[in-house]
């Protein structure tokens, strides 16, 4: 029995990975490798992961802190160590991001003839455009608002951005005030200006143009200073379920109590005098620890607008093209190829379209007897619920479970439930007590007076959107036994049907640790007793605790351990006497890589399987979460590519060290960006399949 006793220096800190995490993202934003347009994007991106966090991560630290807990994490850390930790690392990513937006990243924009310009420095053509287009579009909507004994300070949303102003009474100097505005989110945040040459594009940020009204918004004082502020509210809500007669309404009230929540992080300008800044601090009750000054326009959400500027589309990523598996023109429509084989899908170099297709063919078809389906995140028009709507009012039997806790995604659910309710479908709002993050489709058939099943699993959610930006795998399949099981795991998710246990499917929370155990478990034995052991994991995150112990044991006695994780990873690798076989590496690229496949050697056999999951307590322990098993061949054999694509990749790819310290692999052999090298395989296989299938063709001619 091993004896070995765990310390919390043997663990990395869950919220510490996370913003390294977010420092890679930022190292997108800053490698010139990238078109600049699309680094753009990735320091955009930095500040809304860092917005989230704050809401919801740093928020349960807040909230553990007020309830005085002192409870020391994995790797010894109390609540308030933790959030000082946060703050201080917060404010180097924050410092290191405006100051390439600053320098390298103005430079090189104006290089290319874009720039933004403060007000103060429009000259009087510009000057006159930005008066006109400020009395005709902007003004009209805008509520200046100053505090005083009958108007209190108004709810500030986590979402907005607003300028603070500190201002005088003309007649009583020594009577300060505090006005506030809401830039306002229904215009655009940046307007062009005319350019008095014809290489440059100008434009003005919204604040911009406030700042220079200001004085006609508050005439009757004298401005003393002023600065644009944003905060970040606790998020973290819980629904009490338990006590609920409607789900749907509680969660509905709970949405609204969000707006509510206490003031975490302030972001305000460098510039903000001492006197505005207490006030603002007193009235979010706020101590100066989280108070973070911003050296640059605060919100960089815009930024993923300027992407979609017209013109400069070399400073862009070339647009891809994603294509439908080859495979699947061979036959006449999908119930015909899935009857035949299994397939294995990768998004987005094959295409999602493909899925829709599915669920449009079998809302249409008349032998199509009933459909199911688990949907998470949807897109704002999405063709799946349509397609399910539709399949509803054509007489099929629809059941959808739509996860209403996904977070902030609780109101676009609702919308979608009430609508698919509207169809006629019969619509389930979670199950109590448990997050739904499974994604899973069914579809039933009746063919030749028989019933057969028809599936779809995947790694992400059904989202015609993300699924061209994120890397995700799913498998098409009639598998009877695999079909059996999804068909039970929709029973239980519709009531209270017991199972004796899975065909080959594995479920959470029922048995997916004990799953995953046995593999990791089995991998040891063979080792220790002189055979290969090789494990590969991909995924999201690596936090449970338990899991990560038992893959330091797997390391001690000789399993090969490869793991790709592309955010948190509280797990120490390439630790002499603890993790010496462990090797983990991160990529972030191009593509959000979002896939989790798991792999086990198993003496050649080589047990591969794909899920919802990560290694993380909440996913295996209070979440509905399905692994199944790839079995055909070819399916293998592709996803076995996309590992060792991932594990070749020296571009994009970051290796973590013992010390928790990210670094730059080797290219000594050549530079290998493995999200490029699938987009140049996949069309290089299609366009050798569609050449083969019309030369086939041709010769029955």
């Amino acid at each position: 029995m091993e004896t070995y006793k765990y310390a919390p220096k043997d663990f990395i800190n869950r919220e510490l990975s996370f913003l390294e995490f977010n420092h890679r993202v930022l190292e997108e934003a800053r490698d010139k490798s990238n078109p600049l347009l699309e680094r753009l994007k990735f320091a955009a991106i930095v500040v809304s992961n860092l917005d989230e966090f704050y809401m919801i991560r740093y928020g349960t630290l807040s909230d553990q802190i007020h309830a005085k807990i002192y409870k020391r994490d994995s790797s010894g850390l109390t609540p308030k160590e933790q959030t000082l930790a946060i703050n201080r690392r917060t404010r180097v990513l924050l410092e290191d991001l405006y100051t390439h937006l600053n320098t390298e990243m103005k430079k090189d924009l104006e290089a290319v003839g874009l720039e933004f310009i403060p007000g103060n420095r429009l000259d009087d053509r510009q000057r006159a455009y930005v008066d006109e287009l400020y009395g005709k579009s902007i003004y009209p909507v805008l509520t200046p608002m100053v505090v005083d004994s009958t108007r209190p300070f108004p709810l500030v949303t986590s979402d907005t951005l607003n300028i603070a102003v500190l201002l005088e009474e003309k007649l009583s100097p020594e009577k300060h005030h505090v006005g506030t505005i809401q830039v306002p989110k229904v215009l655009d945040r940046f307007h062009y200006v005319p350019s008095s040459s014809p290489t440059k594009r100008q434009f003005i940020l919204l604040e911009e143009i406030l700042k220079l009204k200001i004085p006609e918004l508050f005439n009757a004082f004298n401005i003393l200073g002023m600065a644009c502020y944003r905060v970040s509210r606790n998020a973290d809500l819980e629904y009490n379920e338990d006590e609920a007669d409607d789900l749907l309404e509680v969660i509905k009230e709970t949405i609204k109590l969000r707006k509510w929540g206490n003031v975490i992080k302030l972001e305000v300008e460098t510039a903000v005098s001492a006197e505005l800044l207490e006030y603002l601090m007193d009235e979010f009750e706020i101590t100066l620890d989280n108070v973070f000054r911003i050296s640059g326009p605060l919100d960089l959400s815009f930024l993923h607008k300027l992407n979609r500027v017209p013109g400069n589309e070399e400073h862009r990523f070339k647009e891809i093209v994603p294509l439908p598996v080859p495979e699947l023109l061979a036959y006449e429509d999908l119930f015909q190829a899935m009857s035949h084989k299994d397939f294995l899908l990768h998004h987005p170099y094959d295409s999602f379209s493909t899925i829709i297709k599915l669920v449009k063919d079998a809302a249409a078809d008349p032998q199509v007897l009933a459909i199911k389906q688990t949907l998470y995140r949807v897109s704002g028009n999405s063709p799946i619920v349509k397609a399910l709507a539709e399949a509803a009012e054509n007489g099929k039997q629809v059941t959808v479970l739509v996860e209403l806790k996904a977070r902030f995604d609780e109101e676009n659910n609702i919308n979608w439930a009430l609508r698919l309710e509207k169809a006629g479908c019969h619509v389930i709002y979670g199950v109590s007590g448990l997050k739904t993050h499974c994604k899973a489709l069914l579809i039933v058939r009746r063919e030749n007076n028989e019933i057969k099943r028809y599936f779809h699993v995947g790694t992400g959610n059904y989202n015609d959107v993300t699924a061209k930006l994120y890397t995700d795998v799913s498998l098409m399949s009639s598998n009877k036994d695999l079909a059996d099981d999804i068909s039970d795991i929709f029973n239980r998710l519709s009531g209270h049907y017991r199972y004796d246990r899975m065909r080959l499917a594995t479920l959470a929370p029922d048995e997916m640790r004990g799953k995953f155990t046995q593999l990791i478990e089995n991998e040891r034995l063979h080792a220790k007793s002189g055979k290969k052991a090789l494990i590969i994991a991909k995924m999201n995150s690596l936090v449970d605790k338990d899991i990560i112990e038992k893959l330091y044991s797997a390391s001690r006695d000789g399993v090969e351990i490869q793991l790709i994780i592309r955010g948190i990873c509280c797990l120490r690798p390439e630790v002499k006497g603890l993790s010496e076989n462990i090797h983990v590496r991160s990529i972030v690229g191009r593509f959000l890589e979002h896939s989790r496949i798991f792999y086990f050697y198993n003496e050649g056999k080589e047990d591969i399987f794909i899920g919802s999951a990560d290694w993380m307590e909440r996913n295996l322990n209070t979440r509905i979460e399905l692994l199944i098993p790839i079995l055909d061949e070819d399916c293998k054999h592709k996803v076995k590519t996309i590992l060792d694509y991932n594990l070749k990749d020296n571009v994009k790819s970051r290796i973590l060290g013992g010390n928790g310290i990210y670094r730059r692999p080797s290219a000594k052999d050549g530079h290998f960006n493995g999200q490029e090298e699938l987009l140049a395989r996949t069309r290089k296989k299609f366009d050798k399949y569609k050449k083969r299938l019309a030369k086939a063709k041709t010769q029955e001619l």
